[in-house]
């Protein structure tokens, strides 16, 4: 129920879906005695819009979100595993086109095999199946496993995970499969802004995981402050920003995580 929930309510939601449907509800107003209704929403409507699209929003509500992990300590050691989060591959696509398709955050991918190539002794982890409410069988992991192989990174040392389909079930798969033993070390590979929430569940979990975030939307600080003159930028940002906010918000108030906003654990 919470994963077609997420799909359908929480899709709804997200401020461009949801301003496109009150400045569309404020046009077919126009035609009737609420006339004056429907002006106010369509001109609502378009206004935050243009907040959203142009304004530093989405940077503000990002930044709080990549800056509370910070980056991955080399001088710790060697890790003995490299879990990577999926999120990159569209695996419908790819299963009608035969190949994979990456089409956001390739970091997760470049990021996990630059560390299987530093590290040749760990095991790497691919964790994604299909984040959609109505797909074919095709699954992100089905499609993982020759990227990394391209890139250099030995079939022998890959695990696929391909029955997860959210962030929660990344956790829970992950764990139930690779059983970490006391005292390993696995690192969590996936964006910066997903790492909160990410690093909260699989606490909850009981996976004790270290975070390397990639990926980065913001660049610091100074883009706080910063205009966009690119609307499909500005949008993209403030509806992946909301996305992640109401997950932690729903993850936190049905206690699948802890804290609000999970950071960096107390030493």
């Amino acid at each position: 129920m919470f994963f077609v929930l997420s799909k359908t309510l929480g899709h709804m939601m997200l401020p461009v879906n949801f301003l496109i449907g009150i400045g569309l509800a404020g046009l077919i107003l126009l035609a009737t005695r609420f006339a004056s209704l429907g002006r106010k929403l369509a001109i609502s409507a378009l206004v935050l819009l243009a907040i959203c699209a142009y304004s530093p929003l989405g940077n503000v509500l990002l930044y709080p979100l990549e800056a509370r992990f910070p980056s991955w300590d080399a001088a710790r050691g060697a890790p003995d595993g490299i879990i990577v989060l999926g999120g990159s591959i569209e695996a419908d696509i790819s299963a009608a086109h035969g190949t994979a398709v990456v089409r956001g955050a390739p970091d997760r991918i470049i990021g996990a095999a630059a560390l299987a190539l530093r590290y040749p002794n760990a095991r790497v982890v691919f964790s994604g199946g299909s984040p959609n409410l109505i797909s074919n069988d095709a699954r992100e992991a089905d499609y993982a496993g020759a990227i990394f192989e391209s890139l250099g990174i030995a079939k022998s040392r890959l695990i696929m995970e391909r029955g997860s389909r959210n962030t929660l079930e990344n956790a829970e798969f992950s764990k139930a499969l690779l059983a970490p033993k006391e005292g390993e070390r696995w690192l969590l590979v996936t964006s910066a802004y997903h790492m909160p929430r990410s690093v909260g569940l699989f606490r909850k979990a009981g996976f004790s995981v270290e975070p390397y975030p990639v990926d980065w939307r913001v660049g610091g600080r100074g883009d706080l402050l910063a205009f966009t003159d690119v609307a499909v930028d500005g949008l993209g940002r403030t509806d992946l920003a909301v996305r992640e906010w109401m997950g932690l918000i729903a993850y936190r108030a049905t206690g699948k995580i802890d804290d609000l906003l999970p950071g960096p654990a107390l030493k």
